[in-house]
């Protein structure tokens, strides 16, 4: 062979190889324990079909359900369906869902926000009625971690979870705890825990919280939100919002980089707020280009009227919260005639 041709054939093997050895790494499964290669750029989830309905908050917009000082919401996202808390009295929601002609027998996840009682009041007449038809319904809980530290009181446990937990678990009920933020299906994100970078201090308790640490103020430091990622935008769902809204939308974005935020839903707790604080807050929405508020529960009445000036929303998107209130990609906001 001369030396021409061996060059020939040496170029020829080497293509033949390299084309071998691509489609080799193209086809062979990845090994067991190995992690498969990232999709680099690909975008997160999005959630396309979306209804929010509110089961209990303080006002009722129509002649259906009953107020209380609580809060529950159902979220229905591309056919999942899960609850976000459960009211304060234990037959609240399973009353207002009877009422709107809702059925949960099929909802077999709850997200509980934070401790507090008007939050987590009807989780066992929700598991223990629901579990008759269907075993699953309501047997998966969503905590942030802390939600079972000891809050002592000069009248004895103030924190009602510490028992709800062992009466929950008692009925095959399991507790997911979670100390960082978590896809818990496509497109909803769930915040646990949230970096307070602002100072909002939007919390009335003055108790203690007993923690790892020692015995300190509780700021509710497990309080968590659900982010929904949708085409129009981040929609956020609080309960009570005790880490403050600004700070939510703030974690939101490293998740979710220049979203614009189509709803907030839940409460905020911002009536035993001051104006400058309401202000700001409202402020801040406009940077986050907050299209509609959904103001529930301990939001305020007066604080949702005042956010609504200062954001540049308009009386159909940004409204007091009712019992029954839906907020959909498709209609926003639809409330009865109460608060419209």
């Amino acid at each position: 062979m001369t030396m021409k041709a061996f060059v020939r054939f040496r170029a020829i093997a080497t293509t033949i190889a390299f084309v071998v050895l691509t489609f080799s790494m193209a086809v062979l499964p990845v090994a067991k324990g190995q992690a498969p290669p990232s999709n680099l750029g690909q975008s997160p989830a999005q959630i396309h079909t979306l209804k929010i309905t509110v089961l209990s908050t303080m006002l009722v917009g129509d002649r259906k359900g009953i107020g209380e000082w609580g809060f529950s919401a159902l979220v229905e996202a591309d056919g999942h369906r899960i609850l976000v808390d459960t009211g304060a009295h234990p037959e609240t929601v399973l009353r207002n869902a009877r009422d709107l002609n809702i059925d949960l027998s099929d909802v077999q996840e709850v997200i509980l926000t934070h401790n507090h009682w008007d939050h987590v009041g009807g989780l066992m007449t929700l598991r223990r009625e629901f579990m008759k038809k269907n075993p699953a319904a309501f047997s998966i809980a969503h905590v942030a971690k802390g939600i079972f530290y000891s809050r002592p009181s000069p009248e004895g446990e103030d924190n009602e979870m510490i028992a709800i937990r062992k009466e929950y678990e008692g009925t095959g009920g399991k507790f997911i705890e979670h100390a960082v933020a978590v896809e818990i299906f496509p497109g909803a994100w769930l915040s646990g825990p949230v970096p307070r970078k602002y100072p909002e201090h939007n919390w009335s308790v003055k108790g203690k919280v007993q923690t790892p640490e020692g015995l300190v103020e509780d700021t509710i430091a497990e309080d968590q939100s659900l982010v929904l990622n949708t085409p129009r935008g981040l929609v956020v769902l609080t309960g009570c919002g005790h880490a403050g809204i600004v700070n939510i939308l703030t974690y939101a974005t490293t998740k979710y980089a220049d979203r614009p935020v189509y709803g907030i839903v839940g409460g905020l707790h911002l009536f035993p707020a001051k104006d400058e604080p309401v202000d700001w807050t409202g402020d801040e929405f406009k940077e986050f280009k907050v299209a509609n508020l959904l103001g529930a529960h301990c939001t305020g009445i007066e604080a949702v009227y005042r956010l609504r000036d200062r954001a540049g929303l308009t009386r159909k998107s940004a409204v007091v919260g009712t019992v029954g209130s839906t907020f959909t990609l498709t209609e926003g906001i639809v409330t009865g005639p109460l608060a419209q």
